[in-house]
Parts: C-alpha cells; structure tokens; sequence
C-alpha cells in the first residue's frame, strides 16, 4: 500500500471527522505525502461555492499538478432522534455534499473518488446478511430513510459517472462506526458514542439508571473506524471502476450486549433503564463482507469488546482535557 501512495496527494472531506481522522492517520503510515483536509469548518460542502474553493485549495496546495485520489467523508449524521427531527435537513445537506463533491471531483482530474455511503440505505425487508446487489431492493427503514436514501443516490451518480465519463466512484457501505473522535453530542450522537457518554458519566457518578433508547433487543454491525480507514485506502488502491462494496464487521450485536459491555469496561453497577416507548429502528441489520475479503484482502481485526475500550478510553481522556 505504500508504494501507492508514495507520489499521490489525497483530498479527505470530513477530514475531522470520526472516520477522517482515522483516514488521515491511515493515509501517513502509508506514505502519502500530501494530505488535504477539509473541515466544515472551512469548507460547507452543501454550497458549490464552497466546493470550488475546496478543489482550488488542494491544487495550489500540490502546485497544480500531480495526481490525488478524494475521499468523500463528509456527510451530516446522528442518531434516530436527530434523524426524527431534521428530516429534511438530513436529506437535503447530504445530497448537496454529495453530487456536488462528486461532480467537483471529477472536474478537477481526480483519479477516483472513494465515499462513505451507509448500511442504512439497504431495504428494511433485504434478507440478511445484507449483500452489495440487494442494494436497491426496496425501501429503508423509515426512521432515517432520508438520510439512508440521500447516501444511496452516491451509488446511482457514481455508476453514472463511470458510464459517461470513466471516473471511478467507489461507495463504500459501512457498518455502525464506532472509535476515538466519535460524535458524543448528546442530542446527535449514534448509539456508540451516546451510550458511552451516558455510561462513563453514570460510573463517575454513581448516578440513577442509564437511560437507553429501545427494548436492546435490536442488532446492529459495529465496526471500528480504525478497520474502515484501512478498507477504504485499499478500495482507492485496488477498484479500477465504479464499485459498491460492504465495510462492516459481519457481526450482529445487540444493543443490550453493547450496554453489558459497556457497563463492565466502566466498572458501571447500577441498573439500566429501557425505555421501550421509544423506536429501536431497524430490528437487525448485519452486512455481507464476503465482496471486501475476495477484491481487497481486507475484514474488521478489531473486535467490540477491545474497540470500545479504546473508544471509552479516548472519551475519557478528552473530557479531563476539556475540564482542566
């Protein structure tokens, strides 16, 4: 993988981001020299303005010339609650990052375009485990169905813009992220970061229940960010058309299972509360990464129990940070 990477410049959106920053992190020990990282901050990708100045910043930043491979990171994500909320929201800013990015990308002579699309833009009915071609079969679950379809339209351009162009787009649907830089907001954060949050502050405290969404009973593929970054650098290596491939664990866990060992590795003794008024979303969800074993050479090393520690660590030592 070094030798790939050895003479190219990467374009990160989302750069910090959960997975940005683990692909950042990827892309140096592979010997990329040139890495441009595009924040929010800096860059609002759902305005064309925006996404202008981002190309140009790249290529003044690489002297105009040289190849460079982009990853689409960026992306507007939360929670069932945030999506509940802001549907709309969701929609809209996560189509604009997209087409517009995409488009951009190829304008500016990319030599592909490698983005994070999600395993909730699969059908709610797909059997599983979910496979790449069952993709468009029906609809997704109707809690994030928004943002799941406004990811899924990613699949549509990118096999548009191979056809007419031959520019490579590779979507890759990835699993529940997890890992160090998550999202802990409460009002947006998914269930990893969320609960992690909740227990750390309940173990510290001594505090009442813990408080969880749901009856846990519903299952989801984890998979740490770390294993992600390291599938989507080999996707930009190995795809040399526009492709669709799973990035997960393969693994169903429960959201009761991820509870319990969240508890142990907080030493958390008090009781969890669930509060089954509240939606679980999808019942199961587990991805087929047979497609990512056989073209990439790639599957998750990180099991749940050893990347949540990591996870709970990072947030811990974020906070005495932040409180110091």
């Amino acid at each position: 993988m070094t030798g790939f990477w050895t003479d190219k410049q990467a374009v990160v959106t989302g750069g910090g981001g959960l997975l940005g920053h683990h692909v950042v992190e990827q892309l140096r020990q592979a010997g990329c020299p040139r890495i441009f990282v595009a924040r929010r901050s800096d860059y609002d990708l759902s305005h064309e303005t925006a996404v202008t100045r981002l190309f140009v910043d790249a290529a003044q930043a690489r002297g105009g010339a040289g190849k460079f491979v982009v990853f689409h990171l960026a992306g507007l994500n939360g929670g069932i609650g945030a999506n509940q909320a802001r549907p709309a929201e969701f929609f809209y800013q996560n189509v604009m990052m997209n087409v517009m990015t995409l488009h951009q990308a190829w304008q500016a002579g990319a030599l592909r375009c490698v983005a994070a699309g999600a395993g909730s833009g699969y059908p709610q009915a797909a059997l599983q485990p979910l496979k790449e071609e069952s993709l468009w079969d029906g609809y997704p679950q109707a809690e994030t169905a928004p943002y799941a379809l406004a990811k899924r339209l990613l699949d549509v351009q990118g096999n548009a813009y191979w056809q007419q162009y031959g520019f490579v787009v590779v979507t890759a649907i990835l699993g529940n992220l997890y890992g160090p830089h998550d999202n802990f907001d409460p009002a947006t954060a998914p269930v990893i970061p969320a609960l992690v949050r909740r227990f750390v502050a309940a173990a510290q405290a001594s505090s009442a229940p813990v408080a969880i969404w749901g009856t846990g009973r519903a299952t989801r593929d984890f998979v740490y960010a770390g294993d992600v970054a390291r599938g989507l650098l080999l996707a930009a290596e190995k795809y040399e058309r526009s492709e669709r491939v799973n990035l997960a664990s393969g693994v169903d866990t429960s959201i009761g299972q991820v509870a319990h060992l969240l508890a142990a590795i907080t030493r958390y003794t008090g009781e969890v509360a669930w509060d089954t008024t509240r939606p679980d979303g999808q019942a199961t969800r587990r991805l087929d990464v047979s497609k990512a074993a056989r073209d990439l050479g790639w599957s998750a090393s990180t099991d749940l129990a050893a990347g949540l520690s990591h996870t709970v660590d990072w947030y811990r030592a974020q906070a005495a940070l932040e409180s110091a």
